[in-house]
């Protein structure tokens, strides 16, 4: 008895549900709207009608899925329900469709234009700019890890070819020269030819310069100057390349979570690079990390030119679902993506000068830089001084901070997106973040000089070093918006500041430590320039786009 009940049960809930299906989909008498037009089969009388789906509803391909047919004797319309088939499409490959993604949007969509909404968390982490991303974060982070691991390195190696620390320091600061050379150019090359190329190359000829690297210290030291001077021109290209993808592959409501992602992976790269280093050297020597880490950066190589593209539309294996959301995000926000095909080989830099966002670009990268430089620097010395604590011995001084940056730099990408697709402008999402990630430290900078324990101030180090993260959402993300077609070039130019404000911000504290006899008024220091870069910026900057090819 119960369980003939239970059928009924569910056989009535079954029919509820199909007529609630039937009512929202075909009007109150199972019919198409007055609009659409409506065929019948030839056994119209007795054995039913059939109805296809609008045209707006369905592409003509698929209006034989849905075929809807209604008996005397079954009165229920049994066919594939709206979702399904929605998902269906968004599975299958782009070049299956008949169709074409027309630029002018006029036909061509599955999905009314205002159907078209952003992905669930599933469609998201499977979609492909996801994997584009998610090869970009390995990159970064193969692009810290060979860089730190001179610094793992430096102390065996100096006492093995009895190497003083001032030449310690030379082979050490022999990356920041290259680093120094390459930006600028690398960037005018990101424009002309695309990310994935001068990605592909930058990988390479790092991961080259850090494979020979045992081969160069056992040849002279000109020649291991030579190969890490090599190795900070190649990553001189990496982040404008990351930026550029990231700038083709996703929408503006979530370039802030895709460059996130991409940091994420260049922040563990760092942790990785200090924790696996010394492991790896007790199991194959001192040489042990640069063989395997330039093997990473070959194997990755492959894969990213065998299994990327640099824009959607050439991609052969995405589905048509997200190559109109991406597109039509981004035409929706007016991105000046039809410009990037006018990029030239020397850009405009006296016009890409004379304009305040630039400005406020540049000095927020180098403010970046010297705080995260100075901090990740100094703080070992400042806390031995302070609190006679050897930080270098503790494993959270290694991992905590990176993974801190990592952890709510990606925190602050999600919510800068979720800011824009709920209408705040983009301008002043981006002073939102930017402000956080300078006005944050700041604020972090002076609590860690007013701390009286060594726990109190790893806890206030740790927070300002995790809130600067909140900057790749700010200044890190706006190169793509106030100039895409000068996106490389107007990155490498604050990248070469960043890297200039970093090597003064690190010889300037020894300097006035020695001077004044003390950390504290340079932390100081430190937290007003913070202060004073989130007024410049919030004064300055700008979400809108930038013509720089307008006449002066």
């Amino acid at each position: 008895m119960e369980i003939r009940l239970g059928l009924i049960l569910v056989k009535v809930a079954a029919v509820a549900a199909m007529t609630v299906v039937r009512l929202s989909l075909f009007g109150i008498r199972g019919l198409p709207p007055p609009s659409s037009p409506v065929s019948r089969s030839p056994n119209n009388g007795r054995g039913g009608a059939s109805h296809p789906v609008a045209s707006q509803r369905l592409p003509r391909s698929f209006s034989q899925l849905w075929t809807v047919r209604t008996t005397r004797q079954d009165p229920l319309p049994w066919g594939l329900l709206r979702n399904q088939v929605r998902r269906a499409i968004r599975q299958l490959p782009y070049p299956l469709f008949t169709a074409r993604v027309s630029r002018n949007g006029a036909s061509g969509s599955f999905f009314p234009e205002d159907e078209l909404q952003s992905p669930t968390l599933l469609e998201f982490v499977t979609s492909e700019r996801v994997k584009v991303v998610a090869m970009l974060a390995l990159a970064l982070a193969l692009c810290n890890a060979d860089r730190v691991v001179m610094s793992v390195a430096i102390v065996p190696l100096s006492k093995a070819r009895g190497w003083s620390q001032s030449f310690s320091g030379i082979v050490q600061s022999s990356f920041l020269w290259g680093y120094l050379m390459s930006p600028i150019i690398g960037g005018a090359l990101v424009d002309y030819y695309g990310g994935k190329i001068v990605m592909a190359c930058g990988v390479t000829l790092w991961s080259l310069s850090t494979f020979l690297t045992p081969w160069a210290a056992d040849t002279s030291l000109w020649a291991l100057l030579a190969m890490r001077v090599l190795l900070g021109i190649a990553e001189g290209v990496a982040l404008p390349s990351m930026n550029n993808m990231v700038s083709r592959w996703f929408p503006q409501t979530e370039c802030s979570r895709a460059v996130g992602i991409a940091m994420a992976g260049f922040q563990l790269g760092s942790a990785i690079g200090l924790l696996i280093s010394p492991i790896i050297m007790l199991k194959s020597g001192i040489f042990g990390p640069f063989v395997i880490f330039g093997l990473f950066g070959f194997l990755w190589v492959l894969v990213w030119l065998s299994g990327t593209t640099s824009t959607p539309q050439q991609h052969a294996q995405i589905s048509r679902y997200e190559l109109e959301y991406i597109t039509k995000s981004q035409k929706s926000l007016n991105l000046r993506t039809d410009d990037r095909e006018n990029s030239r080989m020397i850009p405009p830099l006296k016009k890409l000068l004379s304009k305040f966002p630039t400005w406020a670009l540049i000095s927020a990268n180098a403010m970046h830089s010297w705080g995260y430089f100075v901090i990740l620097t100094w703080m070992p010395v400042y806390f031995n001084i302070i609190y006679h604590v050897d930080l270098r011995q503790a494993a959270w001084f290694s991992a905590l901070p990176w993974v801190m940056m990592a952890v709510l730099g990606y925190a602050a990408g999600y919510v800068s997106d979720m800011l824009i697709r709920r209408g705040v402008s983009i301008t002043l999402t981006r002073k939102i973040m930017q402000s956080i990630g300078f006005v944050g430290p700041a604020i972090a900078l002076i609590g860690l000089n007013a701390a009286k324990s060594p726990s109190v101030a790893s806890a206030w180090l740790t927070a300002a070093v995790g809130l600067s993260s909140f900057s790749h959402s700010g200044f890190l993300v706006n190169f793509q918006e106030i100039a895409p077609n000068y996106t490389g070039v107007l990155h490498g130019m604050s990248n070469t500041a960043g890297t200039l404000a970093a090597i003064l911000g690190t010889v300037g504290v020894g300097f006035f430590v020695q001077k004044m006899g003390s950390f504290h008024g340079f932390i100081v220091l430190t937290s007003t320039l913070y202060l004073l870069s989130a007024l410049f910026w919030n004064t300055f900057a700008t979400g809108e786009y930038v013509n720089f090819d307008s006449s002066l």
